[in-house]
């Protein structure tokens, strides 16, 4: 085969006197013999087809240059998008596997975000025209190894692939970035709508504009705009578009609350968890709209697959997470006022039993032991308090008719089991109030201590001492043997409220967890990522 290009290129003839254009075309039919196909199909899907063709296209390049072939009229490009632009630089060839597999597959229809899209036929019929130009040369190439070449062929032919070639790639690129600005106007839309909140607020100011039916309009048309990117773009979670601006006008209604409670000397131990959750729907939104406006001076950049913009996902994860906890939670009065009464109380117990401030601060196993028992005993101190979280997570325990279920109920309207371990706490509860040394110190609060000490501590000699040690020798013998035959029936129920509704344990042990670190989602300020 060496000869017979030898022979070829050195037969006086004009068109490759050069030896330049000798050696570029000597390489591209060479390039072509390394060229990968599959069943027929040219391979540009492995690394090595993908390779083999684009060393391939770059000599084919080379080889027309050399030859002095004039390239087909590339002007077009100018009109390229910014993105295309980088791919597309100046006027050159550049021929890319990309678009030579795009004309190949020959797909007329193209899925962006679940939506489908369908090329025209004036595109698909460019494609055809590629397809038979590289039929044609693959035939010429292919020939040159059997019989004596044709020189005329050969530069006619690449002459009419570039034709081809270019008039595939204006075609192809700009249907795609016709379809490709369809993603990106939800952006627009959400932006738009940030604009406006943000015009009203600079118009009326902060707190006068958020009672006005024109902002919270347009809250609600940012949010649903939000929920569509969060259905699409979310991946790493649910990608709910479910979650209304109900859910924000309520978390800014709980800070209220919590302001105006504060104010009036209310705990606020007691008021932290609803404070902090309430507070992530509203920071995660407004880290939404910051991201909404940073995106607005580069829209450009957003990928139309919307799923690979990082940072749009990764404000939407924050979103959909805050959220989804303001509408099972913050929304819920009642279930809320549950969560922070929990909460308060581990503290307080905390400060009484430091292994359990250490359990929590190293989310040690243990704690998730601890925490579903001292839950059941906040529940069976306080039902009222509490009747709706134990609903929540062990309905069938409970009677389903609405005026039985309603309000805060004292007794708990459920299932005998049930009701039997309730009796049999209240018994235990009265016992260990009815009996210290001084009438001083008979208080719920003394009673509640032995039970966490116990629920924390756990069996242990040493342990068994500091939970029981406080009570006089006589009135030991009693509470003792009473408190651990209680705890022994607790544990199952402690097994029951962790399993039947797992998913609804594991978000409402985060939260817990969350609250009593105190810290609020990760609001640092970080670079901007499209």
């Amino acid at each position: 085969m060496a000869s017979m290009f030898h022979s070829f290129f050195s037969n006086g003839s004009e068109i490759f006197a050069s030896t330049k254009a000798s050696s570029a075309v000597s390489q591209l039919a060479s390039n072509y013999q390394r060229l990968i196909i599959e069943e027929g199909c040219l391979d540009t899907k492995s690394e090595p087809g993908f390779n083999a063709a684009a060393v391939f296209l770059e000599s084919l390049s080379a080889a027309a240059k050399e030859l002095g072939l004039q390239p087909a009229d590339r002007s077009y490009r100018a009109k390229f998008t910014v993105n295309y632009r980088a791919l597309f630089p100046d006027e050159s060839r550049q021929y890319r596997v990309d678009i030579l597999e795009a004309c190949m597959e020959q797909n007329s229809v193209i899925w962006v975000n679940g939506d489908k899209f369908e090329f025209t036929a004036e595109a698909m019929q460019s494609a055809e025209a590629l397809q038979q130009c590289w039929a044609d040369l693959s035939a010429l190439l292919e020939s040159w190894s059997k019989s004596s070449p044709d020189q005329a062929a050969l530069r006619s032919n690449m002459t009419s692939l570039d034709i081809a070639w270019a008039s595939f790639e204006n075609k192809y690129i700009n249907e795609l970035i016709g379809i490709e600005a369809q993603p990106r106007k939800l952006f627009v839309r959400a932006i738009e709508h940030e604009q406006k909140l943000h015009d009203l607020e600079a118009r009326h100011g902060r707190q006068k504009v958020l009672m006005l039916p024109e902002y919270m309009a347009a809250q609600r048309e940012l949010v649903c705009s939000i929920n569509h990117l969060n259905s699409i773009a979310n991946f790493r979670r649910k990608g709910r578009d479910d979650l209304p601006v109900e859910i924000l006008w309520d978390a800014a209604k709980t800070i209220q609350r919590c302001d105006a409670a504060e104010k009036n000397g209310e705990s606020t131990e007691l008021l932290s968890a609803a404070r902090g959750l309430s507070g992530d729907v509203m920071d995660s939104f407004l880290a939404m709209r910051k991201y909404l406006r940073e995106t607005s001076r580069c829209l450009e950049r957003v990928d139309p697959h919307l799923c690979n913009n990082a940072g749009l996902v990764a404000r939407l994860v924050d979103w959909e997470e805050c959220w989804e906890v303001g509408k099972h939670f913050v929304q819920n009065e009642m279930f809320l006022d549950g969560i922070c009464d929990l909460v308060a109380e581990i503290r307080l117990a905390q400060r009484l039993i430091p292994d359990l401030k250490a359990m929590c601060e190293d989310c040690d196993v243990e704690l998730f032991m601890v925490l579903p028992r001292i839950l059941w005993l906040r529940g069976l101190t306080k039902p009222a308090v509490h009747f709706h979280v134990f609903k929540s997570l062990i309905p069938h325990r409970f009677f389903s008719e609405p005026e039985s279920c309603s309000g805060r109920p004292e007794q708990w309207p459920c299932d005998t089991e049930l009701n039997a371990l309730i009796e049999h706490f209240r018994s235990v509860y009265t016992l260990l109030k009815s009996n210290w040394r001084s009438a001083a110190r008979i208080s719920d609060r003394s009673a509640w201590e032995v039970l966490i000490r116990r629920v924390v501590l756990g069996t242990e000699e040493k342990a068994r001492e500091t939970t029981y040690g406080q009570l006089a020798p006589g009135i030991r013998v009693q509470a003792e043997p009473a408190v651990e035959v209680f705890m022994n029936k607790m544990e199952g129920w402690s097994m029951e409220i962790q399993r039947h509704c797992a998913e609804d344990w594991n978000q409402l042990m985060s939260i817990i967890i969350q609250c009593l670190s105190g810290s609020k989602k990760d609001s640092k300020e970080s670079k901007f990522q499209v």
